[in-house]
């Protein structure tokens, strides 16, 4: 299996993008705070892919299911709200480890068909090319994305908040945001941004956690992650403590 990850991640991704569209504007399930029901419907998409290929599969939605050497952390819909409201920019986001390493990513921006992709050690792409963080070491000249709102400014130049963490995280990779950060009083689970990590690492960047926290990890757990295009800004963000 571990060297054929990309095809069944990408079935995935088309399974979902047939899946979800029926269900967009119709608001939350009622089984979960926050659950869309395009999310039940994108996450029945995706068990129906990855437990098949022979994934163990740890979702936002439907937590732990299958068994296996390979563990899929799937949010089958990042930036479920956008989504929902019709709003252009969320994404599924698919990251794979292998006995605790993370190893394979995928974002794929369901609402234009992008592919984010990288392997450990072989770079990453975006629609097959190869990207590149900016290398931005300047915090005065960076655009720095966001989960929540920050509550005071550092010095950077201008803000984002889009909505979706994984194409956030992509967008750090190929350039796009110098830096993508989680504010005081928000929060992120792996599944939000497991794949970024790794693309952004492969594209060359670096990240951290404001609270020395392990990222890489399948635990239910909340992180305060933050992702820069040099190790230079990533530096300079930590220092500031909580944004």
């Amino acid at each position: 299996m571990v060297d054929n990850l990309f095809e069944p991640l990408r079935d995935c991704v088309d399974a979902i993008g047939k899946a979800f569209g029926a269900y967009r504007g119709q608001g939350y399930s009622g089984l979960r705070e926050t659950q869309y029901h395009l999310d039940v419907a994108a996450d029945e998409a995706a068990l129906a892919v990855l437990l098949p290929a022979g994934f163990r599969v740890v979702s936002e939605e439907s937590g732990v299911s299958g068994i296996g050497d390979f563990t899929v952390v799937i949010d089958p819909i990042d930036g479920s709200t956008n989504c929902d409201r019709g709003i252009p920019f969320f994404a599924t986001s698919l990251a794979v480890l292998h006995h605790d390493e993370l190893i394979a990513g995928m974002v794929a921006n369901q609402a234009s068909g992008t592919i984010y992709w990288a392997r450990r050690g072989e770079g990453a792409t975006r629609d097959g090319e190869p990207i590149k963080c900016s290398g931005e070491r300047d915090l005065a000249n960076a655009m720095v994305g966001f989960s929540g709102l920050p509550e005071r400014n550092i010095g950077w130049s201008q803000f984002r908040a889009l909505g979706s963490a994984a194409l956030e995280c992509c967008f750090v990779a190929d350039g796009s945001l110098d830096a993508y950060a989680v504010a005081q009083h928000s929060t992120l689970n792996p599944w939000d941004y497991l794949a970024g990590l790794l693309i952004v690492k492969e594209a060359g960047g670096a990240a951290g956690d404001y609270q020395g926290e392990e990222l890489v990890t399948d635990e239910r757990v909340l992180r305060h992650p933050l992702f820069a295009g040099s190790q230079e800004l990533l530096d300079t963000l930590l220092s500031a403590g909580a944004l």
